[in-house]
């Protein structure tokens, strides 16, 4: 029996880098049976780190937080072949954009943060069970934009199944950013994200385009016609 029970658990990781708001969430998952919480990081990198060493079944990250943020840590691990721990992203914004990159970026979920005890734990039973789950207006917004998708929408969907390298949307406006010659810093006001979000940006898309400088990042962008 005690064997069955084990086999059943979900085991989670919480990536939050505030301990008060771990704690929370800890305390109301492990009143539940078959959930266990098997770490708690503070950070993108640590989370990364923790599901190649652990391979939880769910990765519940923040959106928000130091050094490497939720969305990008999500994409992170679906593009490093970590597709068995399943992600839920769980932020105080219900932005459109915001959840839309976290889609796109391969989260099976996306939770406010004052979501009620019965449907986080809703939401984590159906990710685990290879479902999708988005809260009542976020998948308003998720229905909304699939079937009315802007034109600026459409020229970015276009370019991203042009694009042989798999830019994501981010790393293609940080592209054209930097090709005007704009620093790390600018970038980050224009784009009102962290100088050290851009700097991961800038180095995954010139990785993904196996370049080395900025003359070499100039011929092959638009050599494949992505600027």
């Amino acid at each position: 029996m005690q064997n069955s029970v084990a086999q059943n658990t979900i085991s989670i990781v919480l990536a939050d880098d505030h301990s008060l708001v771990r704690d929370g969430i800890r305390a109301l998952l492990e009143e539940e049976a078959d959930l266990d919480v098997i770490g708690e990081v503070a950070n993108g990198f640590e989370a990364i780190e923790m599901v190649e060493a652990q391979t939880p079944d769910i990765l519940i990250v923040d959106i928000r937080m130091p050094k490497l943020g939720g969305i990008e840590t999500v994409e992170r691990l679906n593009t490093s072949g970590n597709s068995a721990t399943r992600c839920i992203i769980l932020s105080m914004h219900d932005s459109e954009e915001y959840i839309l990159k976290s889609v796109q970026a391969g989260a099976a979920g996306y939770l406010l943060k004052d979501t009620d005890k019965n449907e986080f734990i809703k939401a984590i039973h159906t990710v685990q069970e290879g479902g999708k789950y988005f809260s009542g207006d976020i998948s308003n917004v998720l229905v909304n934009n699939l079937l009315n998708p802007s034109s600026e929408e459409k020229t970015s969907q276009k370019k991203a199944k042009d694009n042989p390298f798999d830019l994501t949307n981010k790393e293609l406006q940080v592209l054209k950013l930097v090709l005007q010659g704009l620093t790390n810093k600018e970038i980050s006001e224009k784009l009102q994200n962290s100088k050290r979000t851009i700097e991961t940006h800038r180095f995954n898309l010139m990785k993904k385009m196996a370049v080395k400088n900025l003359i070499d990042l100039s011929k092959k962008a638009q050599e494949f016609g992505l600027v």
